[in-house]
């Protein structure tokens, strides 16, 4: 490796690893601000929060990837023609594609590496990523006892505390409603003050009560006497132990989640893919079959008269009795079967063609990142030679420009393929076929030393432009 590719490789990759960082940083906070309110207030830990943040950050790095390599290329090609670096090296003899070679090489390798960390890693992350945070859902908030108001985050029991003690522990005027043996509060419980602690490595909830009664309905509320007998037992001091089993953090098995498309690779995505055009085709086959039925006279496929009936000739007229008011509304009752079945057909099969696109989208998705990040370089790197500006100014304005139109692009190219507007992979790779020529269109600006964002240059284009028009 010559001193040149190394000076330029050393310049590519401390801006690229900086604005990586940056941007995978910005998306995962963007994303998981979407499920904040679901996070909050657990009890988690952080062992917990750090797991989901992995995963998810392992998620988010085939966006991050395009979007860094064009912010750094820009940076490190403005950088280099703002202190007249690329100025002196073209001087030497040494062409503009030659310095871009050695990053061209490195961005290819990324491309490369980021094409099978996308089809084999990124799939079990999300696999880990979306069954942690099902588990998380589904977890009870940490329990909050909140004064004058009934807590029944707890199962079987209804707790109302009217003041608690600064320290949290200590209760005032506390109420239980007892209906962990089913039926209605059979069990009620008042004390004038308790304590609340937990016990047993915080597997049971210990509540102690003072001066209290218990009331004790003996009755069962649907059975109950005319003669209903109630039970009030006094005591100065009880001890109420709850089970906090509700509250542990349980992990479902990850399998029942491996049948979502953001789990599987190219391979397993083409076999379902497979399996639904193959069902969207056989009901496609079997939608005449199926409505013929509903046709007295005619088959629903050929339009072949059933009753025997010939015509002997086409120019004669037959004269045919008037319609009765039974037969107007057997033919309408008949219609309106037949349209409900076709729409209902005609829906299904919709359905299962875009779940099938919706499957396909994921194949070509796995291409088009990583093949992103190579039109994203071809974008970045010349035009950072023609603006000669490094930094983060102006190529952060310019990168999130440009990222913007991709993503734009990209988001409308799925939703066509998934409605099946246009073919899943002419709309997977619109946004990539439309930028190409404006990186090469760029490349060719770089090389032949153009001043395309001066300001000379569009007035002298404008006046060449009028002269053209005389």
């Amino acid at each position: 490796m010559k001193k040149l590719d190394k000076l330029i490789l050393k310049a590519f990759f401390g801006p690229f690893l900086l604005t990586f960082s940056v941007v995978e940083f910005i998306l995962l906070t963007q994303y998981m601000l979407k499920y904040l309110d679901e996070l909050v207030g657990k009890d988690l830990g952080g062992q917990v929060f750090a797991e989901l943040l992995f995963y998810f950050s392992i998620n988010m790095a085939p966006v991050a990837l395009p979007l860094a390599v064009l912010l750094s290329s820009l940076m490190t090609f403005g950088s280099l023609g703002e202190h007249h670096e690329l100025t002196a090296i073209k001087t030497s003899g040494i062409a503009l594609t030659r310095v871009l070679r050695p990053v061209l090489i490195a961005v290819s390798i990324i491309t490369v590496g980021a094409f099978f960390f996308n089809n084999y890693i990124v799939p079990k992350a999300n696999l880990k990523a979306y069954s942690l945070l099902w588990d998380i859902r589904q977890k009870k908030p940490a329990m909050n006892f909140k004064e004058g108001a009934f807590y029944n985050g707890i199962p079987g029991y209804s707790i109302k505390v009217n003041e608690k003690m600064n320290e949290g522990r200590t209760l005032r005027e506390v109420m239980i409603y007892d209906h962990s043996k089913g039926g209605t509060n059979t069990t009620v419980i008042l004390a004038d003050s308790g304590e609340m602690y937990m016990d047993y490595n915080d597997s049971y909830l210990v509540l102690e009560l003072f001066d209290g009664n218990t009331y004790v309905d003996q009755n069962d509320a649907s059975f109950r006497s005319s003669n209903e007998q109630f039970v009030r037992q006094e005591f100065d001091k009880s001890k109420l132990m709850l089970s906090m089993a509700s509250f542990d953090f349980d992990r479902t098995r990850e399998e029942l989640f491996s049948d979502n498309k953001m789990m599987k690779n190219i391979d397993e995505l083409k076999v379902v893919t497979d399996s639904l055009q193959r069902y969207s085709e056989r009901d496609r086959s079997y939608f005449a079959p199926n409505v013929d039925p509903f046709y007295m006279y005619f088959k629903a496929d050929t339009g072949q008269v059933k009753n025997g009936l010939r015509l002997l000739d086409k120019k004669v007229k037959r004269e045919l009795p008037a319609p009765t008011h039974e037969t107007l509304l057997l033919a309408t009752n008949k219609a309106r079967n037949i349209k409900s079945f076709t729409n209902s057909y005609v829906e299904r099969i919709k359905n299962t063609n875009r779940e099938a696109n919706s499957y396909e989208v994921e194949i070509w998705r796995k291409y088009t990142q990583s093949i992103s990040i190579i039109v994203m370089f071809l974008i970045g790197a010349p035009l950072g030679a023609i603006i000669k500006k490094g930094g983060l100014g102006v190529p952060v304005v310019i990168s999130i420009a440009f990222f913007i139109i991709m993503y734009v692009m990209t988001i409308l190219g799925e939703k066509w393929g998934r409605e099946g507007l246009v073919s899943v992979g002419a709309g997977m790779w619109a946004a990539n076929m439309i930028l190409l020529p404006v990186g090469l269109f760029f490349l060719y600006q770089a090389r032949n030393d153009s001043s395309l964002l001066e300001v000379d240059f569009w007035r002298k284009l404008m006046t060449r432009l009028r002269r053209n028009k005389i």
